[in-house]
């Protein structure tokens, strides 16, 4: 799988990708990332990358010939399954959206800044508008790294023991990951929940089953 990513600040996004699962998926070859300067697609000598917007109004926009260049340049070399666009008025990401991106062989993730974009380029060069939130980032990256890190620790071979994906939350029939402990069994007078030391699995089961539709029905999902 490869995925490029088009920033005007390429340099956010080395520290999220120079670590954990991320690293591991890129040094055994599971992955490819690609981090790429829109200011070396910027207009004239000054490299010009954003301007005012048509109609007033306050902030600036971020220019369509550079996304322009920088797509083409990307898309004379390969085919994309997708085009992606962070932005907070997007599609809300999901954990059932990160699985179909699984399944993708090339994704472009254009990060906005400024205002925004102009709309020119949500019209026709980009395929999903995706959000992490509802609130505002002063840019895309941050958004961008967030679904990378949720795909690429869905691929074969990133994490070894599949049972720890499939108990993740969202993950089995979208259900919410319930309390989990560990030792010791007892902390300060906080004590683990009884059932979960009784060595009956099936109790156990029914309880974290239980756990989770309690959550799931609190968050009303």
């Amino acid at each position: 799988m490869r995925i490029d990513i088009v920033s005007l600040f390429p340099e956010i996004l080395h520290s999220p990708f120079s670590n954990s699962i991320i690293k591991k998926a890129i040094n055994q070859g599971l992955i490819d990332i690609y981090v790429h300067d829109l200011r070396k697609y910027g207009v004239g000598e000054r490299k010009k990358v954003d301007d005012y917007p048509y109609g007033g109004g306050s902030g600036m926009v971020l220019k369509i010939e550079p996304v322009y260049q920088c797509f083409s340049k990307l898309l004379s070399e390969r085919y994309y399954d997708e085009k992606i666009f962070m932005t907070p008025d997007g599609t809300i990401f999901s954990q059932k959206y990160a699985k179909i991106l699984t399944d993708k062989k090339n994704i472009i993730i254009l990060c906005g800044r400024y205002k925004g974009i102009d709309q020119r380029i949500r019209d026709h060069l980009i395929s999903q508008e995706i959000s992490i939130g509802k609130y505002i980032l002063s840019g895309g990256e941050l958004a961008a790294a967030v679904v990378v890190e949720s795909v690429v620790r869905l691929l074969p071979g990133v994490i070894k023991n599949k049972d720890s994906i499939i108990t993740d939350s969202f993950q089995k029939e979208f259900l919410i990951a319930p309390p989990i402990y560990t030792r010791p069994a007892i902390y300060k007078g906080w004590s683990v929940p009884k059932i979960l030391l009784s060595g009956h699995h099936k109790k156990i089961k029914d309880w974290f089953y239980k756990k989770s539709m309690q959550l799931k029905k609190k968050l009303n999902l």
